[in-house]
């Protein structure tokens, strides 16, 4: 089923991007078949247009997250790469309902990215938008959907980066009232 962070997934299949080496999670054209639930691995140069358009998406939404307006030329690469991805023309049924059909076989990026980049495009003309943020810890950088009630969601996840910063914090804490 297609989801609207769809593509903020696909942007954080590199994470920990704060810190000197991010981890990559796309190492080889095999890596990115298994992302998208494709029969095939792409060609080594469809593999390196993927990546190029996961960062291309990465710098839009993290734009938003942050107040910013994107790089006109990020725009400008979504909307050519919308441009020659397959086309939105025929709904199938799924298992949690309906999605689009795409023809994922030939292994090209731009049909395995078509759901993401539909998901960008998407994101991008919703009101979603303003719900776009990026994580709070300085090392990790995620990007997600804010759907909590209050809009002010800062962490990726309490259970990690947001158990973090508490830690931290007591630690701090604990140390000045030591000192």
């Amino acid at each position: 089923m297609n989801r609207p962070d769809l593509c903020l997934d696909f942007a954080n299949t590199r994470y920990w991007r704060g810190q000197p080496t991010p981890t990559e999670t796309l190492n080889a054209p095999a890596d990115l078949a298994t992302w998208a639930k494709a029969p095939k691995a792409p060609a080594p140069r469809e593999f390196e247009q993927a990546l190029a358009l996961r960062e291309t998406i990465h710098r839009l939404f993290d734009a938003q997250a942050q107040g910013r307006t994107p790089a006109s030329r990020d725009l400008e690469t979504l909307n050519a790469a919308l441009g020659a991805a397959p086309a939105r023309t025929t709904l199938k049924r799924g298992k949690e309902g309906y999605d689009w059909d795409v023809d994922i076989k030939s292994g090209t990026a731009l049909s395995l990215l078509a759901p993401v980049l539909w998901s960008a495009g998407d994101l991008l003309a919703s009101p979603k938008l303003a719900k776009v943020r990026r994580c709070a810890n300085p090392e990790c950088l995620y990007l997600f959907l804010d759907d909590s009630r209050a809009g002010k969601r800062r962490w990726c996840s309490m259970s990690a980066c947001g158990n973090r910063a508490k830690a931290k914090r007591h630690y701090h804490k604990s140390k000045d009232e030591e000192g």
